[in-house]
C-alpha cells in the first residue's frame, strides 16, 4: 500500500498557482489514502508564484514595489530577497505575465517588459550582487526592449527619434544607444532562469510558437517575427558582447525574447530547474517516495520540452519512482512524455472554459481521487502472469499447493 506520496505539480495558467494545485491534489489523494504520508513540493518553472516560493523556501522576503505593467499601466509588482540577503529574484510574470494582460487588450505587439527593467534597477537599490531573472508566464514579445529602455538605453529610429515600446515597433529600430544602461549592472551577476528549447529567431522562434497564445494573429506573428529578426541583428551590433548567438541561442527566446535581451547585456541564460530546483531539495524528496504525482495545464509534445511534469519524470525515474501526472488537457503526445507511467485529464465531462478556470481546484481533487482509487484498485488484484490466477482464468485446476 501506497505511503508516502510526493506531489510535485506546476501551476495551471490563469487558474491555480503550483501552491493552489498541490493542495487541491492533496485534498484528492486524502479521500482515498488518509494516512497517507504526503510532501507537497509546488514547483516553480520561472513563471508564477517563483518570487514567493524561492523567498519561502530560502527564508527571505518579498519586496513590494509600483512598477510599470505590460499594457503601460502601474500596478503594485514585486521581487524576493532570498534568505542569503546577496541575491534578488525578479519574476517578469510579476509585472509582464499573460495574467496581467487583460483579455481584449491581448496584442503581443504593444505590450512591453519595461517593468522587468523596474524591478531589476529596484533590485540594484537593494545592493544585491546577484539577480536571478525567472522568465516564464509571460504576455510580451517585444525581446526585452521594454527592459533594455527602462535600464536606461535608447531605442532609435532612422531619424534618431526614440521608439514607443512594443514589440511591433522592431521593425523601425535602426540603432541602440546603450551609453545610458544603468552602471551597476557591471557589477552584479545577471542570470536568467529559462526553458533553453525557445530561441528567439527562425521558424522555430518565439513570435511562431507563442504569439499566437498571447493573441496575435497570422499577420502579426509575422510581423513580430521581422521586428525580432531586426532586434538581433542591431542589439548583436550595437551592445552585446562578441560571439553572442541572439538569434539562435538556448534561452534567447524565453518570454517573448527576454533572454536575447538579457543576454545582450552580459546575463548568463541558464536551464531554470538547474536554477530553481536546488533551493527546493527536489531530488532528496522524490527518492523516498511511494508515488509521485506532478501536474500542469496541459501535457502534450511540448511537455518534455521544458516543462514541469517532464523534468519531474525524469528526476523520479533515477530513483525508480512511479509518476501519475494530470492535466487540464491532454494533447498530441500525451502518451509519449518519458517518465511519466500514467496520465489522466482532469475534466470529467465537456465544459465551457471560463467555468473550467473557476472550478479548476475543485476538478483537481476529483481528478485526483478517480486515479488514486484506481491504483488503489490495481494494487490489490493478483497479477495476470501468476501461473494460479492463469489457470482459474483458462478454467483449469489449480495446483493443490495453491490454496
Amino acid at each position: 500500500m501506497l505511503t508516502r506520496v510526493v506531489v510535485a505539480p506546476s501551476g495551471f495558467k490563469e487558474s491555480l498557482s503550483a501552491e493552489a494545485a498541490a493542495d487541491a491534489i492533496a485534498a484528492g489523494v486524502r479521500r482515498v489514502l488518509p494516512d497517507a504520508e504526503l510532501d507537497l513540493v509546488p514547483l516553480v518553472d520561472g513563471g508564477e508564484g517563483t518570487a514567493v516560493a524561492l523567498a519561502a523556501a530560502t527564508g527571505g522576503r518579498i519586496v513590494t514595489v509600483p512598477a510599470t505593467g505590460p499594457v503601460g499601466e502601474t500596478i503594485g509588482a514585486h521581487f524576493a530577497l532570498l534568505g542569503s540577503g546577496d541575491t534578488a529574484v525578479v519574476e517578469m510574470a510579476a509585472v509582464a505575465g499573460l495574467s496581467l494582460v487583460p483579455r481584449d487588450l491581448r496584442d503581443p505587439g504593444a505590450t512591453t517588459t519595461y517593468g522587468v527593467g523596474e524591478l531589476i534597477r529596484s533590485a540594484l537599490d537593494r545592493g544585491v550582487r546577484r539577480i536571478l531573472v525567472g522568465c516564464g508566464d509571460s504576455g510580451t514579445s517585444d525581446g526585452g526592449a521594454g527592459a533594455l529602455q527602462a535600464l536606461g538605453a535608447r531605442l532609435l529610429d532612422e531619424q534618431g527619434e526614440e521608439l514607443p515600446v512594443g514589440g511591433r515597433e522592431l521593425t523601425r529600430l535602426h540603432r541602440i544607444d546603450p551609453r545610458g544602461l544603468d552602471t551597476r549592472l557591471a557589477d552584479v551577476e545577471l542570470l536568467v532562469a529559462c526553458n533553453p528549447y525557445n530561441v528567439l529567431c527562425g521558424e522555430r522562434g518565439v513570435a511562431r510558437v507563442f504569439g499566437p497564445q498571447k493573441g496575435a494573429t497570422p499577420e502579426q506573428v509575422e510581423q513580430l517575427s521581422a521586428g525580432l529578426e531586426n532586434w538581433a541583428f542591431v542589439l548583436t551590433r550595437d551592445v552585446a558582447v562578441p560571439d553572442t548567438n541572439l538569434r539562435y541561442g538556448p534561452g534567447t527566446g524565453a518570454s517573448g525574447g527576454l533572454g536575447a535581451g538579457l543576454a545582450a547585456l552580459g546575463a548568463r541564460l541558464l536551464p531554470r530547474f538547474d536554477v530553481l530546483l536546488d533551493h527546493l531539495d527536489l531530488d532528496a524528496r522524490l527518492a523516498g517516495a511511494d508515488l509521485v504525482i506532478t501536474a500542469e495545464g496541459a501535457l502534450d509534445h511540448q511537455t518534455p520540452r521544458g516543462k514541469v511534469p517532464a523534468e519531474v519524470a525524469r528526476r523520479a525515474k533515477l530513483y525508480g519512482r512511479p509518476v501519475l501526472a494530470l492535466a487540464g488537457t491532454l494533447g498530441e503526445g500525451a502518451h509519449e512524455v518519458p517518465g511519466v507511467d500514467a496520465f489522466s485529464g482532469i475534466l470529467p465531462a465537456p465544459m465551457a472554459l471560463a467555468q473550467a478556470l473557476v472550478r479548476a481546484s475543485e476538478l483537481l481533487t476529483d481528478a485526483t481521487e478517480r486515479a488514486l482509487r484506481m491504483i488503489v484498485l490495481g494494487t490489490r488484484l493478483p497479477l495476470v502472469s501468476d501461473p494460479a490466477v492463469q489457470a482459474d482464468v483458462s478454467g483449469t485446476q489449480r495446483p493443490s499447493s495453491v490454496r
